[in-house]
């Protein structure tokens, strides 16, 4: 067991310790028995909790049924992000309860022409106020989350979107595309509402679907679970994909050797390939309708953003290495910082890329006149269709989910892209 796992069970301990601290607060006027049960359930939780964090790094998560590995998964998410709103005001609480203090103390040591007391006779209470309105803060994401569990997270949204080119050969005119991103299969739990899911795409009826990747979570078992399903996804030009990060298995800290991690990619891709999907790994391939045709590049997983790429695969490169002049180009690349880091600067033949990855940071608010999201802290382009210059990219919500098995506020997309000729 890793020393780090230690640590976060410590960190987390303590701020259950500290937050109940608030609780006993609020506990005051309540009978001693009502305490009691109180204490009881609050530490039980805390007990699951850490438990839970323990026996993941013991035995490993994908052995566990998917149902508890899901759900019990998220009752940490939940059970420690709602924690943290109470802890922010305790700590304004402690922070005040500070100046109280030395505040008392300057009174009774320096103006005051008593005798001295010592500092220990100085008692500052805690705000009762702080503490209740920590929680009901804090009841707002808990309700929250445990609603995009039940309520949001297969809450599947077709979502349209037209684009004009003027460079746009005359056959495409009108081309629709169904992009489709980040499944992460081993999420789902039975066949139900991913079937939902490629109903909905088919109901497009698609001249072309795109797959802009995460197919799995970690290993190419959870995708192969839904063979049947995924092979009903079919369209007149074809099913293109490509890779993102999770689907290379480096978030996976259980391989027995290098060896093992390589062959489950390789057993990936055939998986792909299988389905009759056909996936670009750093290369391109040309669309033909009528007399006409457009480029299409696919590259492996390449981020601009350095602090969260685990490891770089993708090479624009090799991807256009021989690529002749076509009037129209489409990139698919997984992670929307690539655009920015190099698509813009330095291959502006490019008209429209398309990417996924963010997955919209799975919360946030979308309404007329506002939309917010942690993702955005992070991503430039984290949600729906951006334009610099010529050059559009279109980042997908994602279909699935990782870690936390709901949504809140951004909702899984099948997105509908139509090109139009200016």
């Amino acid at each position: 067991m890793s020393y780090r796992v230690f640590i976060a069970v410590a960190v987390l301990f303590l701020i259950d310790l500290y937050v109940f601290q608030g609780v006993k607060i609020l506990m005051q006027s309540r009978t001693e028995n009502t305490q009691r049960i109180i204490s009881i359930v609050y530490w039980s939780f805390t007990v699951l909790c850490l438990s839970i964090i323990l026996l993941g790094s013991i035995i490993d998560f994908h052995s566990w049924p998917k149902t508890i590995r899901t759900y019990s998964f998220a009752l940490v998410v939940i059970h420690y992000f709602s924690k943290i709103f109470v802890v922010v005001f305790l700590l304004l609480d402690d922070v005040l309860r500070l100046f109280r203090w030395i505040y008392e103390y300057a009174q009774l040591h320096f103006f005051s022409s008593q005798s001295k007391p010592t500092s220990e006779a100085i008692r500052v209470s805690r705000i009762k106020f702080f503490s209740q309105l920590g929680f009901l803060v804090g009841s707002i994401p808990f309700i929250s989350l445990i609603y995009g569990m039940i309520g949001s997270a297969f809450d599947f949204r077709v979502r349209k979107v037209k684009i004009n080119f003027a460079n746009l050969p005359d056959a495409f005119n009108g081309l629709k595309i169904v992009q489709v991103s980040d499944i992460h299969s081993g999420s789902y739990i039975g066949t139900n509402h991913l079937q939902r899911a490629i109903d909905l795409v088919m109901e497009q009826k698609a001249d072309i679907i795109f797959f802009t990747g995460d197919l799995v979570n970690d290993i190419a078992t959870e995708a192969e679970e839904f063979a049947d399903e995924f092979m009903q996804l079919k369209a007149p030009l074809g099913v293109y994909s490509i890779l993102g990060n999770h689907d290379y298995g480096d978030y996976y800290g259980r391989w027995n050797s290098p060896q093992e991690k390589h062959d489950n990619l390789e057993r990936l891709k055939a998986f792909q390939k299988n389905l009759g999907w056909k996936l670009l790994l750093n290369e391109h391939t040309y669309i033909q309708k009528g007399n006409d045709e457009i480029a299409l590049i696919g590259i492996e997983y390449l981020s601009g953003n350095h602090s969260f790429s685990k490891q770089a695969y993708g090479n624009m490169k090799e991807a256009t290495t021989g690529l002749k002049e076509v009037p129209f180009k489409i990139l698919l690349s997984h992670d929307p910082s690539h655009w920015n880091a190099e698509v813009t600067s330095k291959y502006k033949d490019i008209d429209l890329a398309l990417a996924g990855h963010t997955h919209g940071a799975q919360f946030g608010v979308e309404i007329p006149g506002l939309r917010w999201s942690p993702a955005q802290y992070f991503y430039k382009q984290w949600a729906g269709l951006y334009k610099e210059g010529k050059q559009y990219i279109y980042v997908n919500r994602g279909l699935g989910f990782i870690g936390y098995p709901g949504r809140v506020g951004i909702l899984p997309e099948i997105t509908v892209i139509e090109l139009n000729k200016a």
